[in-house]
């Protein structure tokens, strides 16, 4: 599929321009009845974007949607060197599997984690420091080059996520939910579906994965991020947040 390289990346959200708030809702407009592979389709003729995957409980379901259409489109992997080992080895199993030939690793920086973190005990005492330092840090680095970048959210996940749009304006560029509106029975239709792998961790009660000392497994009842940061209020690593504020639902400030 043609994919236009040379379109501009979005202006900063509170700088958003009538514009690009039009743009945006045209998107979303687009968005509407089309399912996730259309979705998805649409988004890579914005210019150039970036998925970026956790290689987690769902993640398979996009994953295997981008296979699809761009196996060769970059896929940003965060290793923060906390993950579970199920994780890792996951990750490199499905990349395989599912033929997806760009995947990056990305890590955080080694004079970074020396200074900030020796002992890797900081996710203890300051765990928006650690994750800042483990993830937005090396994430932001990669992203810089991009005019968007795609993520696996779903409005389901947690209250915070409620209203989440399938296009954003955020952080000077294009971002993209194809799932937003997708539920769990959907996703699980979808793998059963394709006979898609799931996380090894699924069948041990995880629904949500990240590092894992912040991970435990989700009983019955929660919401399917309860088992992240358990017990203290956190409830998001700090990548789709802006400035230090989350920017959940918001499609373009100024937007009608």
């Amino acid at each position: 599929m043609p994919r236009d390289l040379t379109a501009p990346a979005m202006p900063a959200p509170d700088a958003v321009t009538p514009d690009v708030a039009a743009r945006i809702n045209a998107l979303n407009a687009f968005a509407e009845g089309r399912d996730a592979r259309a979705i998805l389709s649409r988004a890579l003729e914005e210019g150039p974007m970036a998925l970026v995957s956790s290689f987690g409980a769902d993640s398979v379901v996009l994953l295997h949607l981008l296979s699809t259409l761009a196996p060769d489109l970059p896929v940003l992997f965060l290793d923060t060197q906390m993950l579970f080992a199920e994780t890792l080895d996951y990750q490199r199993a499905l990349a395989r599997d599912l033929g997806l030939t760009n995947v990056q690793t990305l890590r955080p920086d080694p004079e970074a984690l020396l200074a900030r973190d020796a002992d890797n005990i900081l996710h203890l005492a300051e765990p928006d420091a650690c994750c800042a330092l483990r993830k937005t840090e090396p994430l932001d680095r990669t992203l810089a080059p991009y005019a968007g970048w795609i993520t696996g959210r779903k409005r389901f996940q947690t209250g915070t996520r409620a209203a989440l749009p399938t296009f954003e304006a955020e952080g000077g560029r294009l971002k993209v939910n194809p799932l937003a509106g997708w539920s769990p029975a959907a996703l699980a239709a979808h793998i059963k579906a394709h006979s898609l792998p799931r996380h090894p961790l699924v069948a041990r009660g995880y629904r949500s994965l990240g590092c894992a000392p912040c991970t435990t497994p989700v009983r019955a009842g929660e919401d399917p991020r309860a088992g992240r940061w358990r017990g203290r209020e956190k409830t998001e690593c700090g990548i789709h947040f802006e400035g230090g504020r989350a920017r959940p639902g918001r499609a373009a400030k100024g937007a009608p």
